[in-house]
């Protein structure tokens, strides 16, 4: 394998961030985890069912 150049290892790095973000922006849609707040609590049991604000 011999020795890692750090230049090269950065190279690369910036050569992938680059086309990571060059697939992003020319995506028409992209998948994502939306983060759910700690304070909110799942659907439960509870409440009137017609009532949306609980």
């Amino acid at each position: 394998m011999g020795i890692l150049d750090p230049t090269k290892v950065t190279r690369a790095a910036l050569q992938h961030a680059a086309s990571i973000s060059g697939l992003m922006i020319t995506t028409e849609a992209m998948i994502t985890d939306i983060p759910q707040e700690a304070g909110v609590a799942a659907g439960g049991a509870g409440g009137d069912p017609m009532n949306q604000y609980g």
